[in-house]
């Protein structure tokens, strides 16, 4: 499993760090809590959906927006090499930066009660042949 903790947390309520990732520098396939993997050009589309349509962050998937997204980069091989950085250095994934405007939650991300990301949304189970 990937490591997707909470990287940064500032005094301004900024939290940064990987919301998913979907193959890890050293190429292996991430198997999420649940058991599921994803393709990374399908988080790349799903990247790009959230930033589009939402942009915002709940606390555990429920209740009103407590927070904005302020940063979003969907790193890939290629998007690594384009920047001069050498790909097997960075996982294939997606780095976000959230604005945390909830003083009670932003206490619990930097005390480590939420340590990590989690980006909600759906998706369709495939059943991938191995």
């Amino acid at each position: 499993m990937a490591d997707v903790r909470v990287y940064k947390v500032d005094d301004e309520g900024l939290v940064f760090g990987w919301a998913n990732v979907a193959v890890t520098a050293d190429g292996e396939t991430v198997v999420d809590a649940h058991a599921d993997e994803i393709d990374g050009v399908e988080l790349e589309k799903a990247a790009y959906d959230f930033v589009l349509k939402f942009g915002d962050t709940g606390v555990m998937h429920q209740g009103p927006s407590v927070g904005r997204l302020v940063e979003s980069m969907m790193f890939t091989a290629e998007k690594a090499e384009a920047l001069g950085i050498p790909a097997e250095s960075l996982p294939t994934g997606w780095w976000v930066g959230f604005r945390i405007d909830d003083a009670d939650v932003f206490a619990k991300v930097k005390d480590g009660t939420y340590p990590m990301f989690s980006i909600q949304g759906l998706a369709e189970r495939e059943e991938v042949a191995e």
